[in-house]
């Protein structure tokens, strides 16, 4: 499975890393998670054993690999998948292409017998990406999808909430995401890829967000059973990052309603077409009998019930109450790692020592499931129903 270093307790396991040529892969994934473990000298398994992650990068297009590893520090890289996969020293497979590739690739490293954790979405449709899921089980590998959001310090804080009691019945949850990317005209660029905008590359916020939500909603405050989706393109055209304009053809905005176990109901508005004025590019609101909270990235803020306010309705003068001041802080009593190399860290520690690693691919294929319902309730205008998958 590894190879071993001159120190017989640190054990180098092989990572092929496919596609991380990308902002995404390049940054959270290739110099702030694996690239961070090896230069704090690999991660801890047990008291005795150290593993150390020894990337190989993969991809289509020689001078960016070469860029890309010479940037990080890093000795492997290669265009040839198929060279990766035969060499045994690599025992994880890591995607982070293209939707449209991904599910033909991790097949082939399932099909080697390695250990597989990627991005999201793990398919382009459920039936894809729940056989992703099917196929890594038959065949006896470990297998993960990246959940970032569950390890942001903001939602860390609110789920410490949850699990206090803190809420009491939780009532409702309202989520904003999102802020106004560049079109690319009047010389400042855009800060997405072009792709993320035509539909026949993947693009699509509903694609792209509701796996995110799926994995948020399931874990923080219940299944999802039911959602209704319209979503919309409201700048119908780009530029490039060759400078050339083109025609939108994916949506840019999405508006949900999820019903969730016990009652609760989940609202999200996601959009590349929004200016922030919220604490952060991300906020999640929970109301409940006994207390609110709102969380951002890094920060949340509570309000109980002994400190919530009395407003009257009345038009007519300025309110007295200052809404803003009327909520606390949540204190920060931990150090909060970057969350994909947290996630990253839990994976490794997974397949060292079996340890439980919940984010399996069927999450993936949930997360698909549910951008693929929300796409045909804006077809169809109507509620849809969200079935269990099958383990």
């Amino acid at each position: 499975m590894a190879r071993d270093t001159l120190n017989s307790s640190v054990t180098s396991i092989g990572v092929i890393m496919n596609g991380v040529t990308g902002r995404m892969g390049t940054n959270q994934h290739l110099l702030r998670s694996i690239m961070a473990i090896r230069q704090q000298g690999g991660l801890r398994v047990s008291a005795t054993h150290t593993v150390m992650p020894d990337p190989i990068l993969v991809g289509r297009n020689e001078a960016k690999l070469e860029a890309l590893a010479h940037r990080a520090g890093v000795d492997r890289w290669t265009t040839s998948l198929a060279k990766a996969l035969d060499d045994p020293f690599n025992t994880i497979y890591f995607d982070a292409q293209l939707t449209q590739l991904r599910s033909s690739a991790v097949l082939q490293a399932i099909e080697a017998g390695k250990h597989i954790y990627c991005e999201k979405p793990t398919g382009v449709n459920t039936a894809e990406a729940y056989e992703l899921y099917t196929r890594a089980k038959a065949r006896g590998v470990c297998q993960g999808v990246v959940q970032d959001k569950l390890f942001l310090p903001g939602l860390l804080k609110l789920k410490w909430l949850i699990d206090s009691g803190f809420f009491g019945r939780i009532l409702s949850i309202r989520g904003e995401f999102g802020y106004w990317v560049f079109t690319g005209h009047d010389q400042i660029s855009a800060q997405r890829p072009s792709w993320n905008y035509r539909k026949d590359d993947g693009g699509g916020i509903i694609v792209d967000m509701l796996c995110h939500w799926r994995y948020v909603l399931d874990n923080l405050f219940g299944s999802v059973r039911s959602v209704v989706c319209m979503g919309a393109t409201h700048v119908p055209e780009r530029v490039d990052e060759n400078g050339t304009p083109y025609r939108c053809t994916a949506d840019d905005s999405a508006y949900a309603i999820f019903q969730l176990d016990g009652g609760m109901v989940a609202q999200f508005n996601s959009s590349w077409t929004v200016r922030v004025r919220r604490d952060d590019l991300l906020t999640l609101q929970v109301d409940g009998t006994n207390g609110s909270a709102v969380a951002g990235l890094r920060d949340c803020v509570m309000q109980p019930y002994a400190a919530t306010p009395r407003p009257v309705w009345n038009p007519d003068q300025d309110s007295p109450i200052d809404f803003a001041k009327n909520w606390m802080t949540v204190p920060t009593n931990q150090i909060f790692d970057n969350g994909f190399k947290t996630q990253w860290e839990l994976f490794l520690q997974h397949i060292s020592t079996g340890s439980p690693f919940p984010y399996d691919l069927r999450e993936g294929a949930k997360g698909v499931q549910l951008a693929e319902l929300g796409l045909q309730s804006w077809s169809e205008r109507r509620w849809v129903d969200v079935p269990e998958l099958e383990r």
